[in-house]
């Protein structure tokens, strides 16, 4: 058994709602299972500097690895969440046009020498904060000029005590984007340079390798292949696909989460785990024949938690209720009824 197969009882900022229960989607990286394969594929990207490409099903765990990196490395974290309205340097940075658009018509009123700071409308983003944090303090002014308009970090909580550290970057849910955002990433994530196109200035890594000669800074990208990538995008990737996990895996998961939820594994829990992680491979069969999605590990989690906490067991006649609105989630299919 390596480290990462010990049990981490640590938790989180996230990881608790105020009445000390662990929140449904966890946000603090503490419960991961890391196989040699994954553990092997991030030592590859961080020797090659290249992002690491997650694909895999929806709930199968590729948007939680690089909080779950973050966490038990005490690396720094950001985070980009892709949409179909991201735009090609959202990832990068953000400009408000519109703010400065209503500054300039107010100016217009002032003496003809008052001008406008182009980089106080500069938000960074998530890429830049991982390469160059003080550039992004500072908007990309050159150090020592313009006014001091400190850029506030983001994850300023998970961050504080982390500063010099390296850094990993979660942008997630790419193939959401169109193909102009993964395209316009290679060379900000190749050369670990770019430049902010409304104030001119250049922005690149300030520190690129640790003593290791490893890249200090990991990318890590999900994608749930709703839409091809690039192919010049994909050669520019060390990619994994995270499959279905399988019995064993499950019920490993499994116990990780109710020592995390419960502070112990109660047999009976265990037993329980087991049960349902059988149960799945059914459901999961039971799901390609109506034509649905098969049931995720994290809906397995959930339907794990319902379980315990109502008193259900896969025997019991509340289970086959329990399965279809947790697990068989039927409206995703159309024109049919339970």
């Amino acid at each position: 058994m390596n480290a990462h197969d010990k049990e981490r009882d640590e938790g989180g900022p996230g990881a608790r709602g105020r009445s000390g229960h662990t929140l449904p989607d966890r946000s603090d990286g503490a419960v991961y299972v890391m196989s040699q394969e994954i553990e092997l594929v991030v030592k590859v990207a961080r020797a090659t500097g290249r992002p690491l490409l997650l694909r895999g099903r929806p709930g199968s765990g590729k948007s939680s690895l690089a909080l779950y990196l973050a966490q038990t490395n005490h690396w720094r974290y950001y985070e980009h969440v892709v949409t179909q309205r991201t735009h090609p340097q959202d990832p990068l940075w953000t400009y408000d046009s519109v703010r400065r658009l209503s500054d300039a018509q107010l100016l217009s009123t002032r003496p003809q020498n008052a001008r406008l700071d182009d980089a106080a409308y500069v938000r960074p983003g998530a890429l830049w904060w991982a390469l160059a944090p003080e550039s992004a303090r500072r908007r990309g002014r050159d150090l020592g000029h313009g006014p001091d308009d400190t850029c506030r970090e983001p994850f300023e909580e998970i961050n504080a005590d982390r500063r010099g550290r390296p850094a990993v970057v979660l942008i997630d849910e790419i193939d959401k984007a169109d193909p102009d955002v993964p395209n316009s990433l290679l060379v900000p994530l190749g050369a670990h340079r770019f430049t902010v196109t409304e104030t001119g200035a250049g922005i690149h890594a300030e520190e690129e390798q640790d003593e290791a000669r490893l890249f200090r800074h990991l990318v890590v990208i999900t994608t749930n292949e709703e839409r091809e990538l690039p192919q010049a995008f994909l050669r520019r990737c060390v990619v994994l696909t995270l499959p279905d996990h399988d019995e064993q895996t499950l019920v490993r998961i499994a116990v990780r989460h109710l020592r995390h939820w419960y502070g112990a594994v109660l047999p009976e829990h265990r037993t329980l785990a087991s049960a349902l992680a059988r149960e799945l491979g059914t459901v999961r069969a039971e799901a390609e024949q109506f034509g649905l999605r098969p049931p995720s590990t994290a809906e397995y989690l959930d339907a794990l938690r319902a379980c315990i906490t109502l008193g259900i067991d896969v025997s019991d006649p509340e289970w086959e209720w329990l399965k279809h609105c947790a697990l068989l989630k039927r409206q995703q299919a159309v024109g049919e009824e339970w």
